[in-house]
């Protein structure tokens, strides 16, 4: 069964540049309401198929589009042209913090985040203690969140998203750079422990990754992208090969 489906997806954004405007063309656009505006084109006619149960790794320079393509999937964004479709149920998580509440404590972030993702308060109380004890950060569980440093953060919110998805058993999950520890190994370690057991459970997923011994061990295939578009797809280790050589 094919659970991810991307056909000739483009993506722009449209970008105000408003330098070396001339005293008619502000007139002009305060009269009529327009707005000067660059499109930057981020994915170029990108496709690809991700079958039931494959591990796909996304790897490529910062700006490349990514993280762009992943949101896309999720239906963050929409395409400019092309289509995605997907079959079964979808979680992205992103390893940035994605919906981490600043001027609440962690402790009332845990229940926000888990009942947005529709648990039961009964099934958040039951899994409270594992999120809390998986994100090592017990001792600033009445903290707010703007005080935590991004890495505490990006733990705090993996430790949410892989215990809610493991209680919610998603068909398809998106991992967008999610797998960091802020700088701690252990951590990182246990992250990637808790990953596999939701690819042994036989989820479709995508990771995008800068860590390449990751993307290495994890994924069945890779697509290297390149200025937007992919430049390169098979198996991991031949294209991460590849990639690596790039730099040189």
């Amino acid at each position: 069964m094919i659970r991810i489906k991307v056909e000739n997806v483009s993506k722009h954004f449209k970008i105000d540049d408003l330098k070396n405007d001339t005293i008619l063309s502000m007139i002009t656009r305060f009269l009529f309401n327009k707005k000067k505006a660059k499109r930057r084109k981020v994915l170029k006619n990108i496709s690809f198929e991700v079958k039931e149960g494959e591990v796909l790794g996304i790897i490529g320079r910062n700006g490349c589009g990514k993280s762009t393509l992943l949101k896309i999937i999720a239906d963050i964004y929409k395409p400019s042209c092309g289509k995605i479709i997907t079959n079964g149920d979808l979680k992205y998580v992103s390893g940035f913090g994605t919906g981490i509440e600043g001027k609440l404590t962690m402790r009332e972030n845990i229940f926000l985040i888990a009942s947005l993702m529709n648990l039961s308060q009964k099934d958040i109380k039951k899994r409270f203690n594992e999120i809390v004890e998986f994100s090592g950060l017990k001792d600033f569980l009445d903290t707010k969140i703007y005080q935590f440093s991004s890495g505490m953060k990006t733990r705090l919110a993996f430790a949410i998203n892989i215990f809610c998805i493991k209680h919610k058993k998603p068909e398809i999950i998106l991992l967008d750079e999610s797998l960091g520890g802020g700088g701690d190994l252990e951590y990182s370690t246990r992250a990637l422990d808790k990953m596999n057991e939701l690819i042994e459970g036989g989820a479709t997923t995508i990771i995008v990754s800068h860590n390449l011994k990751t993307i290495e061990k994890y994924c069945h295939k890779v697509i290297w992208m390149h200025n937007h578009k992919i430049k390169k797809v098979g198996k991991s280790k031949e294209v991460v090969e590849k990639y690596i050589n790039s730099f040189n």
